[in-house]
């Protein structure tokens, strides 16, 4: 199993109406801008480990590093909802660094989901970030307004769905099962990697059963629709110096088969006033694990 080189020291808040868990890395006094870590969709905290371990002793021995579960992932604790909202993220991530860093400018990285909410995020907070980075957190296809009546229809079938367990994510017998869907998912998941995540990304039941650590309501769609131009007014007021990176796969298009592309996401991130842009080779999606290396590298130097 992958053996773990920096362990991080593990806290919980309440938050919200949560009991939020977060993970800290590094020296809780630098003076340095804390690095705050979000993760992605069906993901946790502990993911962002490789990369961690990638960084450079000096980095890590003068940054204070935090990464925490999201509501209704991970090790966080909190009532049960049946859908969840983009803004709530946007919501525990203001409250969680006005109880860990008041008053800090932060540099924020975030992955996926997590790399939209950074960026909505910082439009939103732009005095509250000094650098910002979105790793494959691309955002949505545009939608029309006709789209609205289905897109609520949608959200009222899954929530019966939802009721009646027709969503409920699928249990694993074992770890080892665990580990061979990551890696499924992932081709470039190396065994020791995977073998270790699945203790993270998942938990056995008392009945013996592995269950993964994420609500099932999160696959519940979004009722409303996702407004481009909103997006657009919130990139224009980021201030932070801003990093893109992308996986050399391009995994958008994979996921979209064409209705939204990586031009059209570049077309976008023209409203974002200090631009960088980058794509790590030989990279899927989780990049943060095909590439920790290299990733670590560009962050530390983006970061200077």
């Amino acid at each position: 199993m992958y053996q773990v080189k920096r362990h991080s020291t593990r806290h919980f808040y309440p938050l919200r109406g949560h009991r939020y868990h977060v993970r800290e890395w590094g020296n809780p006094q630098s003076k340095l801008p804390p690095l705050v870590l979000a993760h992605g969709w069906m993901d946790v905290s502990a993911s962002w480990q490789f990369m961690i371990d990638a960084f450079s002793p000096e980095f890590v021995q003068a940054r204070r590093i935090l990464a925490a579960d999201w509501r209704g992932y991970g090790l966080t604790e909190g009532p049960a909802f049946d859908s969840y909202w983009l803004p709530d993220y946007l919501g525990d991530l203001d409250e969680l660094l006005n109880l860990m860093c008041p008053g800090q400018a932060i540099d924020l990285v975030g992955h996926s989901m997590g790399g939209n909410v950074v960026m909505m995020y910082a439009g939103a907070r732009p005095d509250r970030i000094r650098r910002l980075v979105n790793l494959e957190g691309f955002g949505m296809a545009a939608t029309r307004a006709s789209q609205a009546p289905g897109r609520l229809s949608q959200w009222l079938d899954e929530l019966q769905a939802l009721k009646k367990g027709e969503m409920d994510l699928k249990p694993y017998p074992d770890a080892d099962s665990v580990a061979k869907r990551l890696m499924k998912t992932n081709k470039r998941l190396s065994q020791d990697k995977a073998d270790w995540l699945a203790t993270q990304w998942a938990q056995p039941t008392a009945q013996g059963e592995w269950r993964i650590l994420g609500d099932a309501a999160h696959k519940v769609v979004n009722p409303y629709l996702y407004r481009v131009d909103e997006v657009l007014e919130t990139y224009k007021r980021i201030t932070a110096p801003t990093l893109v990176v992308e996986a050399s796969d391009d995994s958008l298009s994979q996921w979209w088969k064409g209705k939204f592309t990586l031009e059209e996401f570049h077309e976008r991130l023209k409203a974002v006033p200090q631009l960088q842009l980058a794509t790590l080779q030989d990279a899927g999606h989780m990049l943060h694990h095909d590439q920790a290396e290299a990733l670590a590298m560009l962050i530390e130097a983006f970061l200077v």
